[in-house]
């Protein structure tokens, strides 16, 4: 596997309805970099480019992501695995709507999720962003939430956390099927289960948040915990 560290900037948070304005990525192997903006297709939102920094004058003159995609496609060639801090959560999602919208046959690239790393193996961390974690391996501040800047940053981090285990490696660990034993989301995020107060537990199930897609190990895990 050739590990391609990657980051998407993008107009908003839902891949429904939002696109991405920069892709980015890093492949350590070849040292070689790829940065693009990207013309989403309708004007930026002011609060969105006030956090990546990215304006409807920058991208003016930028290809669609159909242009950009097949590049990134290309960029991204063979045994590649596709490495971004949230990726299951965002940067992947996200990816693949684009593809979709745009008629593109997207490769089904291996990916690892950094942020899943630090979260199983930092647990001794209250927060694993990707600047506070930049803080704590004492990296210099970096233009952060521009891709190519958070790209290397993530490159940087990473390599420190996985040590000298071979990406391969990594991807199994990832890949193995996970036991839920903290709340993953909501106002009790982090708490391990059996300190979250049973009416809340009612709550999800009655509420149907149990049968989202995603949420299965919890399920299991309550279900467990309920025996």
């Amino acid at each position: 596997m050739r590990p391609i560290y990657y980051d998407t900037e993008t107009t908003g948070l839902r891949k429904e309805k939002d696109a991405i304005v920069e892709i980015a990525a890093y492949d350590p192997v070849f040292g070689k970099t790829f940065c693009k903006f990207v013309h989403p297709g309708f004007p930026i939102p002011a609060e969105s480019s006030s956090i990546h920094g990215i304006t409807d004058e920058m991208v003016k003159d930028s290809p669609s992501f159909k242009e950009i995609g097949a590049e990134f496609i290309s960029f991204c060639d063979g045994n590649a695995v596709l490495i971004a801090h949230n990726n299951e959560h965002f940067d992947a999602p996200f990816l693949a709507a684009e593809f979709e919208k745009h008629g593109l046959s997207s490769p089904e690239w291996p990916m690892i999720d950094s942020l899943k790393w630090a979260r199983k193996y930092r647990p001794d961390l209250p927060k694993h962003t990707l600047q506070y974690l930049r803080q704590v391996y004492g990296f210099k501040e970096n233009l952060a939430h521009r891709a190519l800047d958070d790209v290397m940053m993530l490159y940087q981090i990473f390599s420190v956390m996985i040590d000298d285990l071979p990406i391969e490696t990594v991807y199994e660990l990832l890949s193995l099927e996970e036991i839920v034993y903290e709340m993953p989301f909501g106002k009790h995020q982090g708490k391990p289960l059996d300190q979250v107060p049973p009416d809340y537990i009612i709550w999800l199930k009655k509420s149907g948040a149990l049968e989202k897609p995603g949420n299965q190990q919890l399920k299991e895990a309550i279900a467990k915990l309920s025996c």
